[in-house]
Formats: structure tokens, C-alpha cells, sequence
């Protein structure tokens, strides 16, 4: 990746996180980059329509570009399609947030929702939200689908955030988190309670197809409200929608292409195995 592509796709991404605007100082800054060579590249991201200036020599901030994109692929996808009527029932059902989350790479992308709460408390953050895999409940039920050193090889690359950033509860040690993955691991579905944020719960199933996790459906709500005694009411719905998913997954062109992704992550470590293997 070149030096300019790389600058110019690290701006998109600071502005994304600020929808409000950004100074051209504060952008300068954030890269670390000359004031010059920032108001060149941004001016270029606002020729091509990703950035405009909210007012006359004021902010820069991105337009709907980057958006209509992500829409339109999801999209085209299929995933929204196939999923949808299954996290509709089971907001319906829980009379909370539920949300499906795609593995890419070595995150979990929230990309599907339907909120179930009709009135009292809501919860609906920003849709593509991505923290580091310690600290929500989505990356647990993915962790407990992965042997504990192969959990702990992704958390030690995206690391366990800083602790003033999330909720209370959230783990800071690889024991503290072993803990959740191993429960989740064993009832077949993870729970927090005021770990990503002060008083929201959260549980998680994983969607697994041919033994690999390619996803992750998530119920989110108030912690007055979806308490432990709750969650474990709304398991089994949580697991049978995750597998209902699973089982839709084929009309997606999004879920085909990440099942023959692990297809061939599963038959290059098989080939590796018998390489290995005394004679």
C-alpha cells in the first residue's frame, strides 16, 4: 500500500469517528503530518466526494459516499436478506437489540440489527462498531469457538483496550477473560454484564457452519432489564437462532465466501498435520 493511500484511508477512518467534524489542525495532528500535506489530501478525499467542508474554512467531515457503499455491498450481499427475519423474531422475542456480526479478518463487524425494545430504555449504538476481542460479549462466544491458545494469539494482537474505555467488569488479564470464554464455551453462548459499557448487558451465540465460526448474533439491552436470570431464560432462542442463521447462510454470497475461505484454512492445516506426522 502506498504511503498516500494508506494517509488518505487513515483519514477516512478518523473522520468516521467523528461525525461532528474535524479541524484541519486535529487531522494534521492524528496523522502526523504537515499542515500542507493534509489540506492536500483532504482536499483531494473532497474531490472525490468522501469528505466536504461542513461551512467555508470550517471542519471536515465525510459524506454519505462511504455509506451508500457499505449499503450497497451488504446489499448485494444478500446477508441483510437472509438474516433479517430470523433477528426479527428473536427481537420480537426478547424485547431487546439484536444485532449479526461478520468475522472479517481478525474482527467482528456488526452488520444486520432489529431492536425489540418498544419503549422504557433503548439501546442502539452505531452500527460497525469493532472493539478489541476482550471486551464484548460478540468476541467471547467467537473466542470460545477457538482453542484457548488460539484465543489468546488474537487478543494479544488486538490487545484488551484500556480499561477507562468500557464498562467495569471488563476483563484486563488473560485469566479474567479465560474465565468468560470458558463459560461461554461451555453453555454455548457468552454473557457480560457491564463490561463493554456501565450498565448494559449483552449475551452472544456464535454461527458456526462446518465446525468454523463465521459469525456472531448478539441480544443488548439495559442491565435492569437483562439481567442474568433473563439471559439464561433467552439461551436457547439466542443458540437456535445462531443456527438458523447457520443454516441460511448458503444464499448468501457474503456467508459462501467466508465458508470457502475457512474451507481452505481447513484443508491447508489438515495438509499440514499429515506433513508432519511420523511415519
Amino acid at each position: 500500500m502506498t504511503a498516500q493511500l494508506e494517509r488518505g484511508l487513515a483519514v477516512l477512518e478518523h473522520l468516521a469517528a467523528h461525525p461532528e467534524g474535524a479541524a484541519l489542525s486535529d487531522i494534521a495532528a492524528t496523522m502526523a503530518m504537515p499542515l500542507s500535506a493534509a489540506h492536500r489530501l483532504l482536499s483531494e478525499l473532497v474531490k472525490s466526494g468522501y469528505v466536504r467542508q461542513l461551512r467555508d474554512q470550517g471542519d471536515y467531515g465525510l459524506t454519505i459516499k462511504l455509506v451508500a457503499l457499505g449499503l450497497g455491498y451488504l446489499g448485494a450481499s444478500g446477508v441483510v436478506d437472509v438474516a433479517q427475519p430470523s433477528l426479527d423474531r428473536l427481537a420480537a422475542e426478547s424485547g431487546e437489540l439484536v444485532r449479526l456480526a461478520i468475522i472479517d479478518g481478525e474482527e467482528l463487524v456488526f452488520v444486520a440489527k432489529a431492536q425489540g425494545a418498544t419503549r422504557g430504555l433503548r439501546y442502539d449504538p452505531d452500527m460497525g462498531l469493532s472493539v478489541g476481542a476482550a471486551s464484548f460479549t460478540k468476541n467471547h462466544a467467537w473466542l470460545s469457538t477457538l482453542t484457548d491458545e488460539e484465543a489468546l494469539r488474537l487478543v494479544a494482537r488486538q490487545g484488551f483496550g484500556s480499561p477507562g474505555a468500557y464498562g467495569p467488569n471488563a476483563p484486563t488479564t488473560v485469566k479474567a477473560l479465560l474465565a468468560f470464554v470458558h463459560a461461554a464455551r461451555k453453555r454455548g453462548y457468552a454473557t457480560i454484564n457491564e463490561v463493554f459499557a456501565p450498565a448494559m448487558s449483552a449475551m452472544a451465540a456464535p454461527v458456526v457452519v462446518r465446525g468454523v465460526a463465521i459469525g456472531v448474533v448478539t441480544i443488548a439491552g439495559p442491565a435492569v432489564r437483562l439481567d442474568e436470570a433473563r439471559m439464561k431464560r433467552l439461551g436457547g432462542a439466542l443458540i437456535e437462532t445462531a443456527r438458523e442463521v447457520a443454516g441460511l447462510s448458503a444464499a448468501s454470497s457474503l456467508f459462501r465466501r467466508k465458508d470457502a475461505v475457512n474451507a481452505t484454512a481447513r484443508s491447508t492445516t489438515a495438509a499440514r498435520a499429515r506433513a508432519i506426522r511420523p511415519m
